[in-house]
């Protein structure tokens, strides 16, 4: 065995190890979540309880009221995914294909969006939403989230690996800007597309700021924030809590399952192009 092929199994032994152990890390808590969710209600929490139940899982779904947050998040996260898909889609082919002046600046700026926090621009967009009357309402939720630079971005930069000839031969046989996209492009996009969906729906999901500003109506509670309540109002019942934080992941969870392989081959194929 030559000292290159040692080397070479020596390296993929050690990363292969540092994965194991990263995987072990991350999965650790969710094993401890799942697990104490089946214990008996108001046992202490513990890795590996003496009898099995599924009576949290009813008590925390009904107690937390689940139901009117889980169609009040999924109304919430579908909305503003269709939004930013379809501006995304709008903005980042125009940036992707299109060329005007300015369009490297504005580039640009929609780049600073992405480090601009959420929280600092808090106070103006409350301010917009009570002078457009929609606080308190489905709009003050899903309005302020409805663009996303990032979402631009990758559809911009996903765009620009698709040859420039299959928009010709689609405008050779008569279509236009929009029809290209919609036939072509966004066709094309789907693992960029899957990406974002995921990323966004996660995302809305899994937000307790907006609910907690913008809204005082508990009509209006997402899952996030009766998940906040629930645990104001059970925190020293482990397994009741751990079965309310089971009940409002495993919706997610289950989603990206599902858009994994699309997920890694959005993000693998969208590469930095100018």
């Amino acid at each position: 065995m030559s000292k290159q092929s040692w080397n070479f199994k020596y390296t993929d032994f050690f990363s292969l190890g540092v994965l194991i152990l990263g995987a072990f890390i991350v999965i650790l808590p969710c094993v401890v979540v799942f697990v104490t969710s089946f214990a008996p209600t108001g046992s202490s929490l513990e890795i590996l309880p003496n009898k099995l139940s599924l009576a949290n899982y009813r008590e925390a779904w009904q107690r937390g009221n689940f139901l009117l947050a889980f169609a009040n998040s999924t109304l919430v996260a579908v909305a503003v995914t269709a939004f930013q898909i379809v501006t995304s889609a709008l903005a980042g082919y125009a940036l992707a294909r299109l060329k005007f002046r300015g369009k490297q600046a504005l580039l640009l700026i929609i780049l600073a969006t992405l480090v601009i926090p959420f929280q600092l621009l808090v106070i103006p967009i409350f301010l917009v939403l009570k002078w457009g009357h929609l606080i308190n309402t489905y709009g003050a939720l899903i309005l302020p989230t409805a663009v996303s630079g990032f979402g631009i971005f990758l559809l911009r930069q996903y765009f620009q690996t698709i040859p420039v000839e299959l928009e010709e031969a689609a405008a050779i046989d008569g279509a236009n800007r929009l029809q290209i996209l919609w036939r072509v492009m966004l066709p094309l996009a789907r693992p960029a597309l899957v990406t974002l969906f995921l990323f966004t729906f996660i995302g809305e999901w899994n937000d307790l700021f907006k609910p907690l500003v913008f809204t005082t109506r508990p009509e209006l509670r997402t899952v996030q924030l009766a998940l906040a309540e629930f645990q104001e109002q059970f925190t020293s019942n482990w397994s009741l809590m751990m079965a309310a934080v089971a009940i409002a992941t495993v919706p997610v969870m289950v989603l990206f399952l599902i858009g994994q392989r699309q997920f890694i081959q959005g993000i693998a194929t969208t590469g930095i192009k100018n």
